[in-house]
């Protein structure tokens, strides 16, 4: 399995305008609030972060981690989101890899439980994430997965 650099935009401001681009292009937020967040990033102690995989200079996956990923539950915090890895690159452990980063990197920082939202069932499962509770993502029908992961 071939490991690609995993990059914190924290660590490598450079990274921003088009960290920002992949992300607005992958999820359709406004790319003024990926670019926003990512900028109170370099100043944060730990919340926001933002991370991207690169192969060369290319962006082929990514993720962050806010406050709150959009849901009626506050009180589970922080959130990883954006999770994305570009399809030609899937099925190759590099979600795994940006977990694994993440938690690593929060442990460290003395922040020891993450929660994630998502529909997907039985992925995040085999990364050490487990299932939390259903929480309503702000304008969705049904509610999502919430997963936690403890370190």
């Amino acid at each position: 399995m071939k490991i690609y650099p995993i990059i914190c935009i924290k660590d490598q401001p450079a990274m921003l305008e088009q960290a920002a681009d992949w992300f607005h292009e992958k999820w359709h937020i406004p790319r003024s609030a990926y670019a926003e967040s990512m900028q109170e990033s370099l100043r944060a102690e730990a919340v926001p972060a933002w991370y991207v995989v690169l192969d060369g200079r290319r962006i082929i996956g990514g993720l962050g981690v806010i406050e709150n990923d959009f849901h009626d539950r506050p009180d589970l915090t922080p959130n990883v989101c954006a999770v994305f890895v570009e399809p030609e690159y899937r099925c190759q452990g590099i979600a795994g890899q940006m977990l694994r980063r993440v938690c690593d990197d929060f442990a460290a920082r003395g922040i020891g439980v993450l929660y994630l939202l998502t529909e997907h069932t039985s992925f995040y499962e085999r990364y050490g994430w487990e299932f939390y509770c259903l929480a309503q993502g702000d304008g969705e029908d049904e509610p999502s997965r919430m997963y936690i992961h403890r370190a």
